[in-house]
């Protein structure tokens, strides 16, 4: 089976009580049932905290959170289980995070998570990551429509190299890769494989293009499931940043994570407006990029609720238009 991955993948080290946040705070964290069960097994005070904090809801178990941190981390910053029980004790969320694996069956896609502030730094240091392939044992028949299949990683390449054209402002490629959204959606819904102009389709752009006051977007991110105290600050006091080559790996982030999602379900156009919406957010609030993006991440992409109002917001929400999109980013 071929495995993918980006060549800073192996680069990253949790930074531990050096971290400005931590993957312990405000979340509950999924535990997998066989180290539910281990846990609620441990001898001793360790066994009796955890058979304490362990809830169990909708089928799942999950380490429940208080003063918004998770009871298992220390005063250090490290994690109780793992200095008293070893690496090989934490759960799986805690054991991976924030590395991402999509594995589609017959190859396997790896990549960290932007909601982690190291990981953060690492994927906005790199534009255009290098990606290295390899061979490892293991996989099986996939699921998917190879068909389909076959046509996402080709537009997927094309959209790459639409983000990583230089010769145009990032805001510029960001609208040509949501014009181009459509057209790949179409080939995706098979239609024939057309030749990409993204001249072409800025000059289309313009035309479709209409306000670009950005409230009603934050409006509709404020109706959202809300984490923090400082999302909420953030999305009410926006202080707009110029556009840099940043953003380019933020959207090169994007498309990696979510565009062969869309063979599960055949919806490429709202992956991609999920993609523009990200940077234009992102952007619109400020501030220091890397934190910034950290955060959005950590409020929207580990909310599945959040993720599919946007999904759904994208065709339906008037603040999603994709005239409005346009006019926020080429206004």
């Amino acid at each position: 089976m071929k495995l993918t991955k980006p060549a800073y993948f192996d680069t990253f080290r949790c930074i531990a009580s050096a971290c400005p946040d931590s993957c312990c705070k405000e979340w509950d964290v999924l535990v997998d049932p066989n180290k539910a069960e281990f846990y609620r097994s441990v001898p001793g005070p360790l066994g009796d905290r955890l058979r304490q904090v362990l809830k169990d809801e909708d089928g799942d178990t999950y380490m429940t959170i208080e003063a918004g941190r998770c009871p298992m981390w220390r005063a250090d910053g490290l994690c109780r289980i793992q200095a008293e029980l070893g690496e090989d004790a934490l759960c799986k969320t805690c054991r991976e995070f924030p590395r991402l694996t999509h594995d589609y069956g017959d190859f396997m896609e790896m990549g960290l998570e932007l909601s982690c502030p190291e990981a953060a730094r690492i994927i906005l240091s790199h534009p255009a990551p290098e990606m290295i392939a390899l061979e490892i044992r293991g996989g099986e028949p996939p699921e998917y429509d190879r068909e389909a299949m076959a046509v996402l990683l080709r537009t997927r390449q094309v959209v790459r190299k639409i983000l990583a054209d230089t010769s145009r402002p990032v805001q510029h490629c960001l609208a040509a890769a949501l014009i181009y959204g459509y057209q790949a959606q179409g080939e995706l819904d098979g239609d024939e494989e057309m030749v990409f102009d993204p001249e072409t389709a800025l000059e289309d752009a313009s035309q479709f293009a209409t306000t670009d006051d950005f409230q009603p977007l934050l409006d509709f991110f404020r109706e959202l499931e809300i984490l923090t105290p400082l999302w909420a600050q953030r999305l009410e006091n926006p202080v707009p940043a110029s556009w840099s080559d940043a953003y380019r790996a933020i959207a090169r982030y994007f498309v990696d994570r979510y565009w062969l999602q869309a063979v599960s379900d055949y919806d490429l156009v709202g992956r991609v407006k999920l993609m523009v919406i990200s940077c234009l957010v992102i952007r619109l609030l400020g501030g220091n990029l890397t934190d910034t993006a950290q955060l959005y991440s950590k409020e929207i992409e580990n909310s599945i609720d959040n993720v599919e109002a946007i999904l759904d917001g994208a065709y339906h929400c008037h603040a999603l238009t994709d005239a409005r999109l346009l006019g926020l980013l080429l206004g």
